[in-house]
């Protein structure tokens, strides 16, 4: 799991040549060192690239939602990341992007993976035809997350009543480099992503076997997502319920607290305790990484941001630290590993299934089910079951939790935007950094990310309009 087949890369990049290339001399020539996929199992070593098309990198979402904490150098030294980072609506963020290109590409990346495996896995060898059916499934899942943080990132959220009139992202259907594509709406890349889910079920097993491969419980936590991202609660309730039936753990942090306490609380020590949210998570139903740094610690918070935490979490006091190094003070990562930030975890389909029940009027049993996570993280000291008296007070609660669970990652932020467009939830975010106040807007046009430079001057066999005018 943790180490890709050596060769993966070097398949990766002939098939995509293969696939790139109208001539047969590619077909026809094998280089030394290189080997053309023709097994199943060499299909399958493609789709556990984990650090390349298995990768969810969305800085500037993270720096927009001001969770972490970003560097003087950094924010100095890349002006994009200032622009988000102090919520300057008066900056050209279409031509500060010119270098800030990972999430289109690494995205893209993973959708021609997924599009080749699509193509050529049905005329693989060795394999019996349901294995065939089955990575063929998981590539359909991976190319639908894909496409689901593109949407979120480059796009307005979904809303109904413009959905099929708002331009989305390129639906890039091959992993011919020549094939045409278009750029189709939000309600158009919804369908689509709905569609390979659908198409994905019926061929997907229940066991994996690696983290990595999509499962059904992996399936139906995204349809959930999905479905709750467009307002569909009673679609959504249903997939989230549909996941739990194969994986309804939730990992009990203050049981985790115990074990490492005396670590955890002893001064000036940060490298505590290993993280558990890596390969082997309970409540994993698919792992990918997200936002994290080379040496495998978690983004650094804002001070700003714990207070948002509740008193006594112990997930909280278990992976960050106060600290102050020169002229800063911020929140340290204190666990050291791997994070699931980019994939699907049971914890995020509880919370979905609770904001369904609370929005389909059935606030008591919202609240069980968002006090069945609470319990495993607040200490028991400082937890009391919480209760609310109609739908909009269930949903700031719920949304409390789940953007302190899943922070940093597309979760939160697709949550935001969406939230955004209703005035019982709209919020406006403020700070004062060096004496000096800033504020962001639910309707601020900062919420999209412009396409890159690179993608919209060099869009190929198709054209790529920007969403946003700055």
């Amino acid at each position: 799991m943790k180490k890709i087949l050596s060769n993966t890369l070097k398949i990766c990049g002939l098939l995509l040549l293969v696939s790139f290339s109208s001539c047969k001399k590619f077909l026809e020539i094998v280089p030394k060192g290189v080997k053309i996929p023709t097994t199943l199992a060499d299909y399958d070593a493609m789709i556990r690239d984990e650090y390349g098309n298995q990768r969810t990198n969305i800085t500037q979402a993270v720096l927009l939602l001001n969770d972490k904490f970003e560097t003087s150098a950094n924010l100095n030294y890349y002006p994009l990341y200032s622009a988000n980072y102090f919520w300057n609506e008066q900056a050209d963020r279409i031509a500060l992007n010119n270098s800030d290109e990972s999430t289109y590409y690494n995205s893209y990346t993973g959708i021609s993976t997924s599009n080749l495996l699509i193509e050529h896995v049905p005329a693989a060898t060795e394999g019996s035809d349901a294995d065939k059916a089955q990575l063929v499934a998981q590539a359909k899942v991976l190319r639908a997350l894909n496409f689901y943080v593109l949407a979120n990132y480059y796009a307005d959220t979904y809303e109904e009543s413009n959905a099929a009139s708002k331009l989305a992202v390129p639906l890039i259907l091959s992993a011919d480099i020549n094939a045409p594509y278009t750029q189709v709406t939000i309600k158009e890349i919804y369908a689509f992503m709905l569609k390979d889910i659908e198409e994905a079920i019926p061929n997907l097993r229940a066991s994996i076997p690696t983290v990595l491969h999509p499962n059904l419980g992996a399936a139906y936590a995204f349809k959930a997502r999905i479905y709750l991202t467009m307002g569909q609660y009673a679609n959504a309730l249903s997939a989230a319920n549909e996941a739990l039936k194969y994986n309804d753990k939730l990992y009990d942090w203050t049981q985790y607290y115990a074990t490492y306490k005396s670590a955890i609380e002893e001064p000036d020590k940060y490298n505590n305790s290993p993280s558990p949210m890596g390969f082997d998570f309970v409540e994993n139903y698919y792992f990918r990484h997200g936002n994290t740094n080379s040496s495998g610690r978690e983004s650094a918070l804002r001070t700003d941001r714990a207070p948002r935490f509740e008193s006594g979490d112990a997930r909280f006091a278990s992976r960050w630290k106060l600290r102050t190094v020169a002229a800063d003070t911020y929140f340290t990562s204190i666990t050291i590993g791997f994070y699931n930030y980019g994939g699907l975890t049971t914890t995020e389909v509880y919370l979905i299934k609770a904001e369904c029940q609370a929005r389909l009027n059935n606030v008591p049993e919202a609240m069980n089910t968002l006090n069945a996570v609470r319990v495993k993280r607040i200490f028991a000291q400082n937890y009391a079951p919480l209760s609310a008296s109609n739908t909009v007070d269930a949903v700031k609660l719920i949304q409390r939790t789940k953007a302190n669970e899943l922070i940093n990652s597309i979760t939160t932020f697709a949550d935001a935007r969406r939230l955004n467009k209703d005035p019982n939830y709209a919020t406006t975010l403020t700070k004062t950094e060096n004496d000096k106040s800033y504020s962001l807007s639910p309707g601020s046009h900062l919420w999209t990310m412009p396409f890159p430079q690179g993608a919209a001057k060099n869009p190929g066999n198709g054209t790529i309009q920007q969403n946003v005018t700055q």
